[in-house]
């Protein structure tokens, strides 16, 4: 039994769903603008219809965006992947080591050891830090954090932070909204 599944279909979307609610476009101006259907544009964003390539192209067009952001915004359909602690190769650079492979809503990364305590950093999207072993000090906001095993820090996109380890050998996971997605707050219809 192997550790990755098969390359799975895709479902497209919460993607579309995603994209036109940010440009805050109806289902009605979307179809005006991509000559596909109200109840067709409803039935893709529900996982209901699969577009062909020509309807998806179409589609993102209208969106202002192309066909090959929204597959990568797109979700996978039932995969599953195992990250091997003894298989992933770290760069010891910088003691990182991705915890996902591929191009994902999620992204997530194991930090060891020493951290450039004098990067800054400030993500468009929400991250969490989870503090496996050791300790670390954050700085966001202006405000200093300060965080030991087990500890988790929530930082919402657009938040200045950095941070430091202060133990040796200190690990800690950060999980994060990849990028890529345009993480947006649904808003009441």
């Amino acid at each position: 039994m192997g550790d990755h599944k098969d390359q799975q279909p895709v479902r497209v979307g919460a993607a579309v769903r995603r994209r036109r609610r940010a440009l805050e476009l109806t289902l009605a101006v979307v179809a005006e603008r991509s000559g596909l259907s109200v109840p067709f544009l409803s039935q893709i964003e529900n996982d209901r219809a699969r577009p062909s390539r020509t309807s998806l192209e179409k589609l993102a067009d209208a969106l202002r965006t192309t066909a090959v952001e929204l597959l990568a915004a797109a979700d996978p359909a039932c995969s599953v992947d195992v990250v091997r602690a003894d298989a992933a190769e770290p760069d010891f650079a910088r003691a990182v080591r991705s915890l996902v492979r591929g191009h994902h809503q999620l992204h997530a990364s194991e930090f060891t050891g020493d951290h450039d305590a004098g990067r800054e950093f400030q993500h468009r999207n929400d991250e969490l830090m989870y503090v496996a072993d050791g300790a670390v000090e954050v700085e966001a906001e202006g405000r200093a954090y300060r965080l030991g095993r087990g500890d988790t820090l929530y930082l919402t996109g657009g938040v200045r932070h950095r941070w430091r380890a202060t133990v040796p050998d200190t690990r800690v996971i950060v999980v994060a909204v990849a990028e890529h997605i345009e993480a947006v707050q649904d808003r009441p219809r």
